[in-house]
């Protein structure tokens, strides 16, 4: 039956799957460590029988055993070290797709989950499942095994050697407990100072141009200067810590080697036994010596273990949603309220209304009242928020992303492409079929401006697409928004960085749209868009003021209130 400690989360329901291979190593390092034992037994062998017998024939046939068994013990060891590593890669290959997924969510929810950090994470639980660490796990227990092996040679070596692994295990114990808090403070240090960074490269045009790069910089030595003292702190101790272990050790085997030679003086012991017991004392010791050389990995492998496990368990692999029939694009909001951390009042307070399929519906408001919020609730990506949201009167909750994106576009105000082709930023990077793309290139006003980039469709567009102006990149995401003709397409301010001709195909696009059954919402400044519009949504202070058929909000909203809402641009 499978323990509940391993019922705890996603990653160790994946160790747990792996415990007939550790099992396989745990029975070739029972026979890898049983043959350590040849060389003891060979010289028993050599100073007792062969240097008295004088016979070089059994001499041959002990030696011949000898490197039989050492060929055995090699063997075992490599088929251990092998299953390992088939183990750090299965495991990587079990658990890639939910540390993806599950990062994603973390991201999209605005955690404090750091998703970079995750995939390195689970490296650092192979890297050290392949290690040496994790043999010592295994070598271990067989501690007490040389142990009792040498007080069959002398009880007095016997008891001597165990005094030596208690002294061996409060070394490790002592090094756990004063590295063990340094060493994860000095990597957290490394990761405020890596994280900083890596949040000011993402505005780094804005940052360049103002001048700003001197500022961050001192800030940046400030977290990278603590994170250098806590690490140095830590490498001091360690050093400090095997270096004291070192003195010890070999301390300890020579303390051996003259307890041997005294017995053998005193003669309780013979000269063999003497030497046997010193090297049984050596592999005694050593599984313990390891276990400190990698103790830092350890560490570090236990704080990503814990890291992964909150993050697994806080992101759980979601079960596929209910297979459902092809969206026609109805959108309901019942009670819709969105918040975000830090903010005492909601983003957007019970919203109620419906968006019939295929209609076209404008959202208008002044800045502030949570038009882009409202956006990014009705395709499914603001994580803070209650009530329901229903298309075609199912929650999207019950709906599969996979199965539910391709009949979304969302142009966000803030685009986003990726590096790679324009093909491929249009055909959202599925495999791109060539008649969709154009034909979404053309309903934007793009396909000719395309067409005269020195590869067409397989121009490059660079990172966040930099080779593009604003206009392009507005246009670019209009065409991905509408890729494959979903069936519910929402816009947030698509004509921001649009010229005149831009938003006459914008205008197009919409009523072409239109007739073809696709639900539009549309958020804008600007007016001139209203003429496309079925239905007009005012919004203020995120609430919903107005609702209804364009034409009598309007003429509601006139003259007094329309001109102010609608002139924000």
């Amino acid at each position: 039956m499978k323990p509940d400690f391993f019922d705890r989360s996603a990653l160790t329901r994946q160790l747990w799957t792996f415990r007939r291979e550790f099992v396989w190593v745990g029975i070739f390092s029972l026979i890898a460590n049983v043959l350590m034992l040849t060389p003891t037994l060979y010289m028993l062998q050599v100073y007792g029988r062969v240097m008295k017998s004088g016979s070089e024939l059994t001499l041959l046939m002990v030696t011949l055993f000898l490197l039989l068994f050492y060929g055995v013990m090699a063997f075992a060891e490599w088929l251990r070290s092998r299953l390992l590593v088939r183990v750090g890669v299965r495991l990587d290959e079990a658990l890639n797709s939910l540390v993806f997924n599950a990062s994603f969510q973390a991201y999209l929810n605005r955690t404090r989950h750091n998703v970079v950090e995750a995939f390195s994470d689970l490296t650092n639980i192979r890297q050290f499942l392949t290690a040496n660490g994790m043999i010592a796990f295994f070598d271990t227990p067989w501690t007490p095994v040389y142990i009792a092996v040498i007080f069959l040679l002398n009880p007095f070596l016997g008891w001597l050697s165990i005094a030596f692994a208690i002294i061996q295990l409060g070394l490790t114990w002592q090094s756990h407990r004063l590295s063990t808090k340094e060493i994860e403070n000095a990597a957290e240090a490394g990761n405020d100072s890596y994280r900083f960074v890596q949040n000011k490269l993402r505005s780094i045009e804005p940052v360049h141009a103002m001048g700003m790069a001197g500022n961050f910089r001192e800030r940046w030595f400030k977290l990278h200067d603590a994170s250098l003292v806590k690490a140095d702190a830590s490498l001091e101790r360690q050093h400090r810590q095997q270096s004291f272990a070192k003195f010890v050790r070999y301390s300890l085997q020579s303390l051996t080697l003259g307890a041997g030679a005294l017995m053998v003086i005193e003669g309780k012991m013979s000269a063999g036994s003497m030497i046997a017991a010193n090297v049984l004392m050596s592999k005694a010791l050593q599984p313990l010596d390891l276990v400190m050389a990698t103790w830092k990995p350890f560490v570090q492998c236990r704080t990503a273990f814990v890291r992964l496990e909150k993050l697994l368990e806080d992101f759980p692999e979601r079960e596929p949603g209910a297979k459902h029939q092809d969206p026609l694009g109805e959108i309901k909001l019942e009670n819709l309220t969105a918040t975000v951390e830090g903010r005492p009042t909601p983003i957007l307070h019970d919203l109620n209304v419906l968006f019939p399929a295929g209609r076209v519906a404008v959202v208008v408001g002044p800045s502030g009242s949570g038009k882009s919020t409202l956006a990014r609730c009705i395709v499914g990506v603001w994580p803070d928020r209650t009530g329901r949201l229903l298309i075609d009167g199912e929650p999207i909750e019950s709906w599969d992303r996979m199965e539910l994106g391709p009949h979304i576009g969302y142009l966000p105000q803030d685009i986003e492409l990726f590096d790679g082709s324009i093909a491929d930023n249009i055909a959202r990077f599925a495999e791109v079929d060539s008649e969709k793309v154009i034909e979404a290139a053309k309903r934007t006003g793009i396909h000719e401006m395309i067409l005269r980039f020195p590869r067409g469709y397989d121009t490059q567009i660079g990172e966040a697409g930099g080779m593009l102006s604003g206009g392009q990149r507005q246009r670019l995401g209009l065409a991905r928004a509408m890729y494959g003709n979903p069936a519910i397409i929402v816009l947030d301010e698509p004509n921001a960085n649009l010229d005149d001709a831009g938003e006459r195909s914008l205008l197009e696009a919409v009523v072409d749209l239109r007739k073809a059954g696709k639900t539009v919402i549309l958020i804008t400044h600007r007016p001139s868009v209203l003429g496309a519009a079925d239905i007009l949504v005012v919004m203020q202070d995120g609430k919903i003021i107005r609702c209804g058929p364009r034409d009598a909000v309007l003429a509601a909203l006139r003259p007094a209130t329309a001109q102010p809402v609608l002139s924000e641009a």
